[in-house]
């Protein structure tokens, strides 16, 4: 079988420039996986907004949806449909107090991986944190316990294992970001790698 396919024409107005569809849901993963246990698991909320920390408990007390949405990964692959279940960004962003001044976001992972987005591609109505995929707790290969989605941005913007929000008045750069990769990553426009570089 095939690992990846290239869509037809039909497909044109979903898969963005230079893709190809996965058969399957490939893992990319920079470093060890962390394994995090939901009684241990937080996030924390600092910088330019109240200070506030969510156990798993308090998480999993905010509004709850089902979700199904493209995502693309920077490496040339893309999975259509994909099905999740979680919580919008935008119901998250009621529970929490952010400062006006604050225009960017800076998101910590378990494993020490961050990647940082502007407030208005953070606070959209299709994102959402996910903790189940597929009808199963999300794997620790995915991101598991908890990660972001982003769909509308490649998916190293779809921060895994997420455990803090630093809200931020200047941008600041993450980690691939550092290293090369766009500093906003849209697929459509094919914002791979930083024109700095």
């Amino acid at each position: 079988m095939k690992f990846f396919t290239k869509p037809g024409s039909e497909l044109a107005d979903r898969v963005p420039p230079g893709q190809h569809l996965a058969n399957g849901f490939p893992v990319l993963t920079y470093g060890e996986t962390p394994q995090v246990a939901t009684a241990t698991w937080e996030l924390k909320v600092w910088g330019l907004a109240a200070p506030k920390t969510f156990t798993w408990a308090d998480f999993m007390a905010l509004p709850q949806a089902d979700f199904t949405a493209d995502f693309h990964c920077v490496t040339t692959w893309s999975k259509l449909d994909v099905k999740w279940q979680g919580t919008k960004v935008t119901d998250f962003m009621q529970a929490i107090e952010v400062d006006p001044k604050a225009a960017h976001v800076m998101l910590h992972c378990y494993g020490g991986y961050t990647t940082n987005l502007a407030l208005p591609d953070f606070i959209r109505e299709a994102n959402f944190f996910a903790h189940t995929l597929a009808g199963e707790p999300l794997p620790a290969q995915h991101g598991g316990p908890l990660r972001l989605v982003v769909p509308h941005l490649y998916a190293w913007k779809s921060a895994k294992w997420i455990n803090g929000l630093e809200f931020l008045e200047e941008q600041e750069l993450g980690f691939w970001e550092r290293n090369g990769y766009h500093e906003r990553g849209e697929p459509w426009a094919e914002e791979r790698y930083s024109s700095h570089y």
